[in-house]
């Protein structure tokens, strides 16, 4: 089938709106094809700093012929109304048109058959649907254009069916290497001559080639090219034609910590660090030109090495200033820098903080005194020079300005480790000081906005808190910590850390109802976690498929009956269990009771669901055998108390009515 192909040649797109750019592109012309009738059309995107390209691989040369159905006035409308429905729809006359009933009244309606019209007509209307329509993050309007587009739109060059579309084509390559204009009239003849003229069109590739020379250049040297997604999509935005360099700075600056470096090289430059075989940095880095290497590189090297020299004498300044001031005396200017307007300065942040880590510090075994110390700390290093020039080394430069004035190591590793983790795949506080006041830091954050009202709604959550409910679940269950929560939060608090908990072992593979009847039974979300994974594996043997059914039994007969408003106290009479199998039952739930709540406080749940297993064929066997709405009242009763004991025992373990299916 006929192949399109659309070029949006502009000015330099930023690179941070490359990726979404090309699938919001597939996804705008998908929908306009649609809406002309054209199904399953194949299409790919493409983008490069100048240039944002579709595909479009099976078009056909008509438009598929389609039937259209028009709803006219009621049959018994004012007669202007029916005459304006003919005019419109070219009828001399309503007979035989079809009446159908809408509702509570009859419609005139019509069908008619509309004929396809040859697609090169209708692609120009629908390119400049996509031109209009399309959205980016930031657009800009320039000169008389109508338009707007994210940065100046040079042109919009279309082929279809080997053919133009409206004007004829006229291509350009690499902006300083090829700047002459190249015709072509397929997408293959087009990306061809793109590398021709020094353009590699596909993203992917270009990233790949990117790597390659990097990783090259590094070996070749014997240090270790570090993986960076981040760095290298945003420096493949950057490029058409790359190559990679390689260029050095003076050893001197290594005294720097190596975070600081790396952060200038990153942020500033677009520069790739490297680093030696035990992986410290080493005093080389890779640049990416968008030329090719030639009798030009020197120069090119030799200008970023001076730019870099500039950005790190900056780092090295800001560092040894820094050092001049002890972080224990930044804590006065924390007063002058609001956290939030209803909740005070960061200086009042860190008091609560500090008073709930010394609690916390009681509870899981870390030092007290180190841990109050280090939550008192922990913001300080936001005054200094050199987070205030790279905030994304927050903590970091305070646990080496807190290891430079003395401080414990566990002090210092804290005010590092207190903002972990930083995503749902990074590392969680591990030592002792450090999760007391990454705990504390996070639910002061929690119970202070939530006392404010400012909870997260739908998809909007300003304060993160649910990524701060989350990093405490994953550091209690991640450090198997026992944590009463209620002692640390409000009640509120917990019910929405009990929510996300709910995410989180679903990601694991636990059922929601699983989760959800684990939920009650206290404020420990560790042990709640351990109880629903215990729960999962009871009910997906055999055995826990259909003791399951048995307590819904049991607790559906109850159920039933306390709708009647009677209640049943499960106070069992011996002397009323006229069967075996009913005795039977209630001497192992008897024996199961008391055994199953010491498992329970013991938090064996393994010896609890051995418990449970063991239950189901007496079970079993009371249901087959014993007729529980039995004739004597007294009987009847007394059998709904025994299920009553049954749905009892059950409930020590979890709520097994939020069980679904």
């Amino acid at each position: 089938m006929p192949e399109l192909f659309i070029e949006f040649f502009s000015e330099e797109i930023p690179a941070r709106m490359q990726s979404r750019g090309a699938e919001d592109l597939k996804t705008l012309a998908g929908e306009y094809f649609s809406a002309a009738g054209f199904a399953d059309v194949k299409m790919d995107s493409y983008v490069t700093p100048r240039r944002l390209v579709l595909v479009a691989h099976n078009l056909p040369l008509e438009q598929p012929d389609r039937s259209e159905e028009i709803k006219g006035p009621r049959i018994d409308a004012p007669e202007q109304a029916l005459n304006g429905f003919m005019q419109a729809n070219g009828l001399k006359s309503l007979d035989g048109v079809e009446q159908r009933a809408v509702g509570k009244a009859t419609h005139y309606f019509i069908s008619r058959q509309i004929k396809g019209e040859k697609t090169a007509l209708i692609l120009l209307p629908i390119i400049h649907q996509i031109y209009t329509n399309f959205s980016w993050p930031k657009s800009m309007r320039w000169g008389d254009k109508k338009g707007a587009w994210v940065r100046p739109l040079i042109k919009i060059n279309a082929v279809f069916d080997n053919g133009y579309i409206h004007h004829e084509p006229e291509f350009y390559g690499h902006r300083f290497l090829s700047p002459k204009p190249f015709k072509a009239n397929s997408f293959e003849q087009y990306k061809s001559e793109l590398r021709k003229h020094h353009v590699i069109l596909d993203q992917s590739e270009r990233r790949a080639e990117i790597w390659a020379q990097a990783e090259k250049l590094a070996a070749k040297q014997g240090l270790v090219l570090r993986a960076d997604e981040g760095l290298l999509n945003e420096v493949t935005g950057l490029v058409e034609w790359p190559t990679a360099m390689l260029g050095a700075f003076e050893k001197e600056f290594l005294a720097v910590p190596q975070e600081c470096l790396i952060a200038t090289m990153r942020a500033n430059q677009k520069y790739f660090p490297l680093f030696d075989a035990a992986g410290k940095l080493a005093n080389y880095f890779i640049l990416i030109a968008n030329v090719p290497g030639s009798k030009g590189e020197g120069p090119i090297v030799h200008g970023n090495e001076r730019v870099l020299r500039a950005r790190l004498s900056d780092a090295k300044f800001f560092y040894e200033q820094d050092l001049k001031t002890r972080l224990s005396d930044r804590l006065e200017k924390l007063k002058t820098i609001q956290f939030h307007e209803k909740l005070g300065t960061l200086f009042d942040k860190t008091s609560r903080v500090t008073g709930i880590a010394k609690k916390l510090a009681a509870v899981i075994g870390a030092d007290e005194t180190l841990a109050a110390r280090a939550a008192q700390l922990c913001k300080a290093d936001l005054v200094s020079g050199m987070v205030g020039e790279f905030p994304e080394l927050q903590g970091i430069m305070g646990r080496y300005y807190a290891l430079h004035d003395g401080e414990d190591a566990a002090v210092a590793d804290a005010v590092r480790d207190h903002y972990q983790p930083l995503g749902p795949a990074a590392e969680v506080p591990r030592a002792p000081v450090s999760i007391a006041v990454a705990l504390a830091d996070k639910l002061d954050t929690l119970t202070e906005f939530f006392r404010i009202g400012e909870k997260p709604t739908g998809s909007k959550d300003p304060y993160a808190l649910r990524r701060a409910a989350l990093g405490v679940i994953r550091i209690i269950l991640e450090n198997k910590i026992m944590l009463p929560l209620s002692q640390f939060t409000a009640p509120d608090v917990l019910e929405f850390i009990k929510d996300r908990l709910q995410v989180a072992l679903r990601d694991q593979g636990i059922a929601h109802d699983q989760v959800k009847a684990c939920l009650n039974i206290g404020d420990d979300i560790a042990l709640i976690a351990n109880r629903a994974r215990d729960l999962r594996d009871l009910l997906s043997g055999e055995s826990g498929k259909q003791l399951l059914e048995g307590y819904r039994r049991a607790a559906n007969i109850l159920k039933a009956e306390e709708k009647k408003g009677s209640a049943f106290d499960a106070s069992v009479q011996t002397a009323l269990l006229k069967e075996a199998a009913e005795q039977a039952l209630y001497e192992h739930l008897t024996r199961a009771e008391p055994a199953l709540a010491e498992c329970m406080r013991a938090q064996n749940f393994s010896g609890a669901m051995t418990l449970l297993i063991n239950l189901r064929g007496p079970i079993d066997t009371f249901f087959n055998d014993v007729m529980v709405n039995a004739v004597d009242p007294e009987i009847r009763v007394n059998r709904l108390n025994l299920l009553g004991q049954i749905r009892n025992v059950f409930q020590q373990f979890a709520d097994f009515s939020q069980i679904e299916g």
